[in-house]
């Protein structure tokens, strides 16, 4: 396989997506698939009411249809996908309990957690049986190296699983800023993975930055579709499940750091108030906090953009040495 695979994967989903989008948008406009907004947010965002949200289920058949088209059928590919589509499933519940109870929260904690858990651990017996006893350690970044969890390893994988999955979902708060954002990671684990000989997962990336791409052509501000947990979810679990099948889990930190930063900067806020009664941020995520601080939403997404550029280009260039 070569680097024109990788690109031809790429634009076969981008022009998949973009064929999708004048198709379902209308139709989840007709459904009455409208974001609700949540009343504590800035207060602009209110004007984004009513815009069709579940707009994920475009990235998922566009990401679906050009892998199974163009990866080799490992069970990478298997994997890759049941992580995709099974993250996707839990946020299309999510996002269809918010539109028919017309309120901003979905499954419950707990629901979430056991549908988690079960997917974890489909995907665990399926990791097992391609890799065996390799499957039970957690490779060490720059090194060689490598811890041996052994069957303690299934809880690492959902750590890993639902980290990524929650962190990804929190930056999706403004429009173009996931999308743009997962572009510059997946690409970058395209390549990453290719130098690994992980070829299937290579294209799999591949096919997701094509997916992004077409959706950010609907998705940039003023956007006319919101990708809701069933995009978000299904990001976070494909970039998650790309990680473990490089053995870069640990890695995926510095890749992916912008998804990170996201999520401490709730986790931090919430600690200062609870503990303390006092904010750090204007407002978390952190989007919002540079939002609050008089940036346009544009500039914010702009940033946002490049920062993960940096990061997830940074990151592959060190691990090539």
């Amino acid at each position: 396989m070569d680097i024109q695979a990788l690109l031809l994967t790429a634009l076969a989903a981008f022009v998949i997506g973009v064929l999708l989008g004048p198709i379902a948008i209308p139709l989840l406009h007709r459904l009455k698939f409208g974001q609700s907004i949540r009343e504590e947010g800035p207060k602009h965002h209110q004007s984004k009411a009513g815009t069709p949200t579940m707009g994920g289920v475009i990235i998922l058949a566009a990401v679906v249809l050009t892998t199974l088209r163009f990866a080799f059928g490992s069970l990478d590919t298997v994997m890759m996908l049941v992580a995709t589509v099974g993250f996707g499933l839990i946020g299309f519940a999510d996002d269809l309990i918010k539109i028919v109870k017309k309120r901003n929260l979905g499954l419950t904690a707990k629901q979430k957690v056991i549908l988690q858990a079960l997917l974890t651990v489909i995907l665990f017996v399926l990791l097992y049986r391609e890799q065996g006893q390799e499957a039970l350690s957690v490779h060490i970044p720059f090194t060689d190296a490598a811890v041996r969890l052994g069957y303690l390893y299934i809880l690492f994988l959902m750590l890993v699983l639902v980290g990524t999955t929650n962190a990804v979902n929190l930056t999706d708060g403004l429009d173009g800023l996931l999308s743009g954002s997962a572009i510059m990671v997946f690409a970058a684990y395209a390549v990453y993975a290719y130098w690994h000989t992980s070829y299937d997962v290579a294209l799999y990336c591949a096919a997701m930055v094509g997916a992004l791409a077409a959706f950010l052509v609907f998705n940039r501000h003023p956007a006319k579709v919101f990708m809701g947990d069933t995009g978000s979810l299904a990001i976070g679990g494909g970039l998650a499940m790309a990680a473990v099948l490089t053995h870069s889990e640990l890695t995926l930190i510095l890749f992916g750091l912008v998804f990170v930063i996201e999520a401490l900067s709730v986790i931090i806020q919430v600690f200062s108030y609870q503990t303390f009664g006092r904010r750090v941020f204007r407002m978390s995520p952190l989007h919002h906090h540079f939002e609050l601080g008089g940036w346009s939403e544009w500039e914010v997404v702009i940033l946002f953009w490049l920062a993960s550029f940096i990061c997830a280009f940074g990151t592959l260039a060190m691990v090539s040495h």
